[in-house]
């Protein structure tokens, strides 16, 4: 594995030099906040040059080696500490739903107590803004619930990472209005996702015959505001449900939407996603238990009304019998459904040699073609090899480990303490009471109320309910920005800092449509690691909205975020390292350069 999970540097094995590189709020400063270009850290503090040991009779004083040691150690956690009380609180711009709506119509109130219109009782939501006002872990015991569902995990947003930076230091946009053409937009995209859930992703292309795909792009190019990717200033269906990331901008209130390089190239879902991943003895299919067509949730009114209020679900999903590759939009939201290992098998992939007879034991690239990052001191040591202490796979995976649960930190934080915006479920319910009873005081924009996607699925269901595909539909904390996505990043954003991203993908594949158990040669522009690692984040993301349950704009928001998270805790893991080497260097999602 030294030769496959490596990352090369021209430098030699020197030991560092002592921190001199001046920390600046601009260079501290990236990602979801202020952009950075390229963040490059102070050296790790040195240990000094120790003589050739020599034989020494056992003595209660220590070695000069473990006092060095123990002297940087304590060096090291000071730096760490120190560059991160630098970067100050950031911005926290809100989209004042929650002040322009006394009956928090615009907020989210699931899992609370409801009327029968679905709008929460003022005195549990009172409970709720207290708890989220003080975060003191007995005003959230207070809080009365609707149902047997709990809040998910507000206490532990404030849990203190000890490598990175913390959740008040990260901005991103406010989420879109309740009223606004934004919003509407992404609710017209969000209810075509829900119609076209069983259409082969294959049929993505701009090439495709599909009419429900066609019809889905021609609405959206028609609507007055709708940020998802397009080609030649137009939606069209090798665009569709593609994904953007979306940045915080101080120029600009509703921030920096980019196309993130490569999730427009190819099939939709990832390479990373389509391929056995190799398990030392054993293997992860790539082929997933997918639920079938029928599994439709929360179009009943009373269903809605139950779940609103944090009830159990009284059905449950059925799944197909056979296992296949992702093929569908419904099959994504099930394999992002409860936190796949994706990451974890996209690691495996790239850090096992592959060549074996069997492909399911091995990675895509023979040992002899390294795929780690060109900057690892070991690509040139004459005499060290990477392992689990640094460098090696081990290592990585275990900075995944930590990253997935910084970056749901960062995003849940949001959620509670900061926007707490409305889950699209129960703006569907808003939708449903605005045309079905006559509630004329919910303002929703006639972009959306006027839509094909609102009027086909009201033909299908009978009510302007969104259909979910979880019988659960949401978990109960708010929808910006999505917790999900953020995993994604993070997960793309670390790998890419590990293995070269600029390798192009050897015999790129994709499900038949035809037969979903196998898979078929994919033909057209060269797939890359980084464009794929990238897809990877996005398919995890955006899945969920497949599934009914987020925007497009909570996904667009966590790449960022998750980015910023992986960028504070690769700078904080560059200062503990004692190999000489150049730094964590990879893309952003915003097709920038970043070196740590």
């Amino acid at each position: 594995m030294a030769n496959h999970l490596t990352i090369s540097t021209e430098s030699d094995l020197a030991p560092p030099a002592l921190p001199t590189t001046a920390v600046t709020r601009r260079s501290l400063l990236g990602g979801a906040g202020i952009a950075v270009g390229a963040a490059v850290l102070a050296s790790p503090p040195s240990m000094p040059g120790i003589a050739p040991a020599a034989a020494q009779p056992v003595s209660a004083d220590p070695r000069p080696l473990d006092a060095a040691f123990k002297r940087r150690a304590f060096e090291v956690r000071g730096v760490c500490a120190s560059n991160n009380e630098k970067i100050p609180i950031a911005p926290h711009p809100t989209n004042g739903d929650e002040a322009r709506y006394t009956n928090k119509i615009g907020s989210d109130s699931r899992g609370l107590p409801h009327d029968k219109r679905g709008e929460v009782e003022q005195a549990a939501w009172q409970a709720l803004y207290t708890a989220c006002q003080s975060g003191d872990p007995a005003d959230f015991e207070k809080i009365p619930l609707g149902g047997t569902r709990k809040l998910v995990n507000p206490v532990g947003t404030q849990a203190v990472s000890l490598s990175g930076i913390n959740p008040t230091q990260i901005a991103i946009p406010p989420a879109p209005a309740l009223a606004s053409a934004e919003r509407a937009g992404e609710a017209v995209e969000v209810y075509w996702q829900s119609l076209l859930r069983d259409v082969p992703l294959t049929e993505l292309r701009d090439d495709t015959s599909n009419r429900d795909v066609l019809s889905a792009t021609e609405e959206l190019n028609k609507l007055a505001d709708f940020r998802g990717p397009k080609s030649g200033g137009r939606v069209t269906p090798g665009t569709l449900f593609r994904a953007n990331a979306l940045y915080f901008d101080p120029a600009d209130p509703r921030g920096r939407s980019v196309t993130p390089p490569g999730v427009l190239d190819g099939p939709l879902i990832s390479q990373f996603l389509l391929r056995d991943a190799p398990y030392a003895a054993q293997w992860i299919s790539a082929q997933i238990r997918t639920a079938l067509p029928a599994n439709e949730f929360l179009t009943e009114y009373e269903e809605w009304l139950a779940i609103q209020n944090g009830a159990a679900p009284k059905r449950q999903l059925q799944f197909d019998a056979t296992p296949r590759y992702i093929t569908t939009g419904r099959d994504l939201a099930e394999y992002i459904h409860t936190g796949p290992a994706l990451g974890w098998a996209a690691a495996l992939i790239l850090a096992t040699p592959g060549g074996g007879t069997d492909q399911r034991y091995s990675g895509i690239y023979p040992p002899t073609e390294a795929v780690s990052y060109p900057s690892n001191p070991y690509r040139k040591s004459k005499t060290q090899s990477p392992a689990g202490a640094t460098f090696g796979l081990p290592y990585v995976q275990a900075l995944l480990a930590t990253a997935i649960s910084n970056s749901v930190r960062a995003s849940y934080w949001q959620k509670y303490f900061v926007h707490r915006a409305v889950r699209p479920e129960a703006y569907g319910g808003l939708a449903h009471h605005r045309l079905a009873n006559d509630v004329s005081d919910y303002p929703l924009h006639d972009n959306f109320l006027k839509s094909e996607a609102l009027d086909r699925s009201k033909a299908k269901y009978g009510t302007y309910l969104l259909s979910q595909t979880y019988p659960e539909a949401a978990p109960l904390h708010s929808t910006y920005p999505g917790g999900a996505t953020s995993v994604g990043a993070i997960t793309a954003t670390m790998l890419k800092a590990f293995f070269d991203e600029s390798r192009v993908i050897a015999n790129p594949v994709q499900p038949d449509p035809a037969d979903p158990t196998r898979l078929v040669p994919y033909s057209g522009p060269p797939l890359t690691v980084g464009g794929e690692l990238n897809k990877l984040a996005v398919n995890f993301g955006f899945g969920r909205n497949w599934a009914g349950i987020h925007w497009r704009s909570d996904a667009s928001a966590s790449m960022a975020l998750g980015e910023e998270v992986a960028i504070g805790m690769l700078r904080d893991e560059r200062t503990t390292l004692r190999e000489p080497f150049d730094g964590f260097s990879f893309t952003r999602f915003d097709g920038s350069r970043v070196t740590i």
